[in-house]
């Protein structure tokens, strides 16, 4: 650790808000690091929660954690720091009687030093020598302690926001209600189970009554409970499946015809097609690049903070969360397991008991 902390600069042990060196060091989800009062203050004195470095907004106040490699580090430059002073201090004493004066001098007298009495030899021009020829390599042990130090702080880093991430998985998980299908507004091509918890595409369209509430041109269905307040939380399995969609839609939704599913026409969904192409439906659509294919996914709904988020349970990974949003009407979970394409797609969406352990 002092090997590493002598190779690293006054600047990377200074707080970005305070300008100072860190004091009580915290890192934040995006990875840089404060100390902890200067961003709490930041944070309670600003509308938004964001990085004061790289701007990356968070949707709620992330969870801050000392980070202990970082507070060691600042620990030592810290007291490097002191005893420099210290012993320039005491380097500078004033002459006193029976000591030889330093004739170099211009204030008070200090008693000379061997650097002082030197100092004519010292200051003499040196004889001038042809350096062009010379190249100056560092010892190859400060580069790899370097790259060790800064390896070793971007692990942390990604271990902290995966820690984060499940802590906030788990504590949404406290929301979890019991959805069930409602089987007045399947599409008509839809097979639901007797207890409401599977859905899937038969290929086949069932003479069904075209009531208002039901779906006649997208393989939708809704959940028979609907949220007007507080949050709430469900899980689907979708495993097997190369399509489906999932979010929550409102109550005045259009059932009819061709749907764009986007929150401009009361729809917050994500989607997967062609076996890995996820995107969020924001209106315009967002790629999303995910680490692993999700066997489950999370849905949270925080109705007066307008947020929807989706996780991959399995990885306690957050995928994508629409923020911002103006919820004004009840809010249904929306289901749709797509078409089955000749069994390619035949695996059934399947609402899980949420697993808090998991």
């Amino acid at each position: 650790m002092s090997a590493a902390s002598c190779l690293l600069t006054e600047d990377q042990f200074l707080c970005s808000i305070c300008l100072d060196v860190f004091t009580d060091p915290v890192s934040t989800p995006c990875g840089h690091n404060f100390c902890k009062a200067c961003i709490t203050q930041h944070w309670n004195v600003n509308v938004q929660t964001q990085c004061p470095n790289c701007k990356e907004v968070f949707s709620s106040r992330p969870e801050l954690r000392v980070n202990t490699f970082i507070s060691e580090m600042a620990a030592q430059f810290r007291q490097s720091a002191q005893q420099k002073a210290s012993s320039s201090s005491s380097e500078q004493q004033e002459s006193k009687p029976g000591e030889v004066p330093c004739d170099v001098c211009t204030g008070t007298k200090l008693k000379a030093l061997k650097s002082c009495l030197s100092f004519r030899t010292l200051n003499t021009a040196p004889p001038t020598k042809d350096w062009t020829g010379v190249r100056v390599s560092p010892p190859s042990h400060e580069g790899t302690v370097v790259r060790a130090v800064n390896q070793l702080e971007e692990t942390l880093s990604k271990h902290m926001k995966k820690l984060l991430t499940e802590v906030e998985l788990k504590r949404v998980q406290q929301s979890a209600v019991d959805v069930t299908l409602d089987p007045d507004t399947a599409h008509p091509d839809l097979i639901l189970s007797d207890d409401g918890k599977q859905v899937h595409d038969s290929d086949v369209t069932k003479n069904l009554p075209d009531n208002p509430e039901r779906f006649n041109d997208c393989v939708y269905v809704l959940s028979k409970q609907s949220f007007s307040s507080g949050r709430f939380y469900f899980e689907v399995q979708v495993e097997g499946k190369t399509q489906w969609d999932l979010g929550v839609a409102r109550e005045s939704i259009n059932r009819k015809g061709d749907i764009t599913p986007t929150p401009q026409e009361g729809y917050w969904t994500i989607w997967l097609r062609n076996e890995n192409e996820y995107k969020a439906l924001a209106g315009p659509s967002v790629r999303l690049s995910l680490k692993s294919q999700p066997q489950k996914v999370g849905v949270f709904v925080d109705y007066e903070e307008g947020l929807v988020s989706f996780y991959d349970v399995k990885s306690a990974a957050l995928i994508y969360s629409f923020t911002g949003c103006c919820f004004t009407e009840k809010l249904y979970p929306v289901f749709s397991p797509s078409l089955n394409y000749g069994g390619k797609n035949s695996a059934p969406l399947i609402i899980s008991p949420v697993n808090h352990t998991e």
